[in-house]
């Protein structure tokens, strides 16, 4: 049975030009929606619903994981033409993505970036199995191995909860790698923009901000 829909609970500046604090709050109270089974948009996902989104002007731009259990637009409670999505295995960095970005950021406005890493990630154990085998992947796979295994390597083969850490540590990499990068830094150096990370709970469906720092 479809939800009852209410007025839409997006903040007015969520358009470009929105603040990062406005778009991160509008994010974080529509996960709180989610986890609370009182989702505002309950996956509407007609083609009513997106012939009625009008133009796009999303306050938000989300990198996260191809992983099944983790649909963005669910777990935010966010209908169409309010977020960009991009999904790679591990929400590994590449040109095609970090172009992606910079479009969002520079032609669309949209004031937050957020890398959002989930519990139990299969990119990542696959990188923990690959470093302590020496078994390498045949074909592209092992290019996301290689983006992960930094991660890996920081938090130390040896440590019981090196698949955990590791997913948190992968994340901050990522932020700080596009926090660096050339065309976003003059953005998040003036406050325009912010690049955040979090962390998805698959057993609860929350979705906790991680601190910048390990």
């Amino acid at each position: 049975m479809a939800m009852p829909r209410t007025a839409d609970p997006r903040p007015d500046d969520r358009a470009a030009g929105g603040t990062p604090r406005a778009a991160l709050a509008e994010l974080l109270a529509g996960n709180r929606r989610f986890v609370s089974g009182q989702p505002v948009h309950g996956h509407d996902v007609t083609a009513a619903a997106a012939s009625a989104s009008g133009d796009q002007q999303p306050y938000a731009v989300l990198l996260g994981c191809i992983d099944s259990r983790v649909p963005l637009e669910a777990i935010f409670d966010q209908t169409f033409g309010s977020i960009c999505v991009i999904r790679t295995g591990g929400h590994v960095l590449d040109r095609a993505v970090l172009g992606s970005i910079e479009y969002v950021v520079d032609v669309l406005g949209v004031p937050l970036v957020m890398v959002l890493g989930h519990e139990r990630c299969g990119a990542v154990a696959a990188t923990v199995d690959t470093l302590r085998t020496g078994r390498r992947p045949a074909g592209a796979l092992a290019h996301l191995i290689d983006r992960i295994a930094p991660a890996v390597t920081e938090v130390g083969l040896d440590d019981p909860q090196v698949q955990p850490l590791a997913v948190r540590r992968h994340v901050r990499r990522t932020v700080t790698t596009l926090r660096a990068d050339p065309l976003l830094a003059p953005a998040v150096a003036s406050g325009r923009v912010a690049v955040t990370g979090a962390l998805y709970t698959l057993t609860t469906g929350e979705v906790s901000l991680l601190p910048p720092t390990p």
